[in-house]
């Protein structure tokens, strides 16, 4: 077996340095010198062994909070799968409103970082390591889903471990479902918190986003009917969806009172732009509320569910995967980025205008 070139002291370099002890007239000696005295033994230190479970890997991460200035793509820990996880080799990511509310300092209140940090809620790719206890899952399975909740963060470099997640559906690339899961998850969530079942009217503030259409596909599969505010350009979108589309802003009310003739059931606010109070006039009860995007929620007597808060909606990932193989689900991508110009997606996802999901590919 071949340890390497040797050095110019004559070891090989991949060994820890020796140190030479003393000789004396032709003896080897140890702790004891030439006429044996004795002699304290000599502290050896050699350099520790690499920890081969410490490799580099590429990762998008901040060193601190800020704009989106502060991402860079750089070499990070390898992460590893623990109980019930899998590690993935990443393909794509999403990204959310939650990843740049996080980089900005938005929520540091009410969630710290943990710097460096590697933005990325959800992801696909390739699973090539399975955690203890996990079963229906093996080493090459494709899959996408959600990194752990607690690390708020992870998916946007070339491995992930994720905690929750479903098998790719066959009808899905690995961009779009790069971008599923994260939304999937918020749409389970959101519609429980309502209670949304068959027969009822939803009406979705800020409807052709990622969130949005997710919510109002979820909604139309169990049965809703679904009214979605959006702007004008992006009306037949939404009817492509299966949605009744409606102008958003001033006068909203008097714009959905003759699509709902026997009035909304429940309301998702998805856009977070300070309409909560026509939202509430228009379900007429705050408790038929739920916003995912507007912090001021508790002033209007408004529920704010979002990630980590609650009963995590990972139950629909599956359903989900169900729907899309039967062709009743899509995921629309607004725009794909590679991860070298994952600052450019940031800043497309805080326009607000994206239709549909920002995706983020990794090399």
């Amino acid at each position: 077996m071949r340890l390497g070139r040797r050095s110019a002291g004559g070891y090989p370099r991949t060994a820890a340095p020796c140190v030479r002890q003393p000789r004396g007239r032709g003896r080897p000696v140890s702790h004891f010198g030439a006429r044996g005295r004795r002699r304290p033994f000599q502290e050896v230190h050699p350099e520790p062994l690499p920890d081969i479970r410490r490799l580099s890997v590429l990762a998008a991460r901040y060193h601190r909070y800020g704009g989106p200035e502060v991402l860079s793509v750089e070499e990070a820990d390898e992460p590893h799968a623990g109980p019930g996880q899998v590690r993935i080799s990443v393909r794509a990511t999403g990204v959310t409103p939650a990843d740049w509310y996080l980089r900005s300092g938005m929520l540091k209140e009410m969630a710290s970082l943990r710097f460096p940090h590697i933005p990325g809620m959800d992801a696909a790719g390739v699973v090539d390591e399975v955690g203890e206890g996990v079963t229906g899952t093996a080493v090459g399975d494709a899959v996408f889903g959600l990194v752990p909740l607690a690390r708020l963060g992870g998916a946007a470099a070339r491995y992930a471990v994720l905690e929750a997640w479903a098998h790719k559906p066959r009808a899905w690339s690995f961009e779009t479902a790069g971008g599923a899961a994260g939304n999937v998850e918020t749409a389970t969530r959101v519609l429980d918190a309502l209670g949304a079942a068959e027969g009822m009217t939803l009406l979705i503030e800020g409807a052709a986003g990622g969130a949005g259409t997710m919510t109002a596909q979820l909604a139309r599969a169990r049965g809703l009917t679904v009214i979605g505010t959006a702007s004008e350009r992006n009306h037949d979108f939404l009817d492509g969806l299966g949605v009744t589309p409606v102008t958003y802003g001033p006068g909203l009310a008097d714009r959905v009172a003759p699509l709902a003739p026997r009035g909304v059931d429940v309301v998702l606010d998805a856009a977070g732009k300070g309409s909560l109070p026509d939202l509430v006039a228009i379900a007429k009860d705050p408790h038929r509320v739920v916003t995912i995007a507007d912090f001021d929620a508790a002033r209007h007597g408004v529920r704010l569910t979002r990630s980590g808060v609650g009963e995590p909606g990972w139950s629909g990932l599956p359903h989900a995967a169900s729907l899309a193989d039967e062709g009743r689900l899509t995921v629309p991508v607004h725009r794909v980025f590679p991860l070298r110009d994952i600052a450019a997606a940031h800043e497309e996802s805080a326009t607000g205008h994206a239709r549909g999901k920002i995706v983020v590919t990794v090399p």
